[in-house]
């Protein structure tokens, strides 16, 4: 083992003995039925939302209709979009023909009408516009067509298995389709954008306020109100599909995501969804390991433009811990190369946080480069050499 660390390999191991509750299994937790949580949905899950590990499902990978919870793929591409830049919340988005046509929930767009980004999000997330979600798919895409199949390419990046989106908002059409568990992951990455709930969260804002024509926006997901924490996310309905809703809501630093699919009216999904979330606030908590911005290690760049790599985490990295449980010990080690060699692009796994109980893997986070390191010139390699050479302490 010490040849194996010698050749290659640096295993910072910090062990921590925490008398603290049992860890939540990654998969399914022990505690709660299929049934007594979401009985009238057709298929349920509660996950936490950091760490994704799953509290409760029922049937949660069944194909169904998801309805305007399709959304949220929609509302994930364009914040997307805006954080690397292609799109600003000030842009203005021009409504077609064809995104004015669009039946069932809607903000009334005209063709034509013009309204910054910022108030088209407030438009989807809020009011479920139809015709809102078509402009932005435009905007973006050039087509819904062409929007749809950047929805299909990210949905298989995020490991959605079971999902097949054939248009932007959900209005009933073949093939389209997703599971609860595919929803719950699009659904943790959108909550990534921090931003987004302040559309998600918000119960009533206006568009057009200053115009003739004045638009009242009341939040479709009345959990933002009425439940303690809840700030989004997306409701849904069709007949087909009935009463859906993909929730999140966030108390004593624990956030989770509530999905319900298939409910028979809204009092009951609603009650599903609140039930879930106070199994999960009341049965766990999440226990930090690292802290985003804390440091983690360095790694030599051999022959980069620079000499060395610092590793921070990049995220809050946590387990869910069940309380209550039998007292565990809890350790964690943090697996980084001693030197990689040039380049490295940014993003690209170079190391592992690997959390155990016991001997057991409970959880294993990929470290990765925060930037990009070019190979260095052999110029700079050359005075880099001769510096060390000559140098005196």
């Amino acid at each position: 083992m010490k040849k194996a660390f010698i050749a290659g390999i640096l295993s910072l191991s910090i062990v921590f003995s925490l008398a603290s509750a049992g860890y939540a299994d990654e998969k399914k937790p022990s505690g709660a039925s299929d049934s007594e949580l979401a009985p009238s949905a057709r298929s349920a899950i509660l996950l936490d939302a950091d760490t994704g590990t799953i509290i409760y499902e029922k049937n949660s990978h069944d194909k169904l209709p998801p309805a305007s919870i399709t959304k949220i793929m929609t509302m994930l591409l364009t914040m997307e979009a805006i954080e690397d830049g292609r799109l600003k919340m000030t842009d203005k988005v021009r409504t077609s023909d064809r995104a004015a046509s669009m039946g069932g929930s809607q903000i009334f767009l005209e063709p034509g009408e013009e309204m910054t980004v910022d108030d088209m999000l407030k438009g989807i997330a809020m009011a479920s516009g139809n015709d809102a979600s078509v402009a932005m798919a435009e905007k973006l895409a050039g087509s819904e067509e062409e929007f749809v199949k950047m929805m299909n390419e990210r949905a298989a990046e995020l490991g959605m298995k079971n999902t097949h989106f054939a248009n932007c908002n959900g209005l009933p059409v073949e093939n389209h389709y997703s599971t609860a568990h595919d929803i719950a992951l699009m659904s943790r990455e959108l909550l990534k954008h921090e931003q987004i709930t302040k559309y998600t969260g918000a119960y009533q804002d206006y568009l057009r306020k200053e115009t003739p024509k004045p638009f009242w926006l009341v939040n479709t997901n009345k959990l933002v109100r009425f439940y303690p924490g809840a700030d989004g996310l997306k409701t849904g309905y069709t007949s087909e599909a009935k009463f859906c809703l993909s929730a999140t809501a966030t108390r004593d630093g624990l956030r989770t995501v509530a999905v319900v699919l298939g409910a028979p009216d809204t009092k009951n999904r609603n009650n599903e969804i609140s039930r879930m979330f106070d199994y999960g606030f009341a049965q766990y908590s999440k226990h930090a390991i690292y802290k985003k911005g804390e440091m983690l290690g360095s790694i030599q760049i051999s022959k980069g433009t620079v000499p060395q790599m610092q590793l921070q985490a990049e995220e809050n990295y946590s387990v869910l811990v069940k309380k209550g449980g039998k007292t565990a010990d809890l350790r964690h080690e943090v697996t980084i190369p001693k030197s990689i060699k040039a380049p490295v692009t940014a993003g690209q796994v170079v190391g592992k946080l690997s959390v155990y109980q016991g001997d057991l893997l409970v959880k294993e986070f990929d470290l990765k480069a925060p930037a990009e390191v070019k190979k260095a010139g052999w110029w700079k390699l050359f005075k880099r050499t001769t510096g060390k050479l000559f140098h005196v302490d």
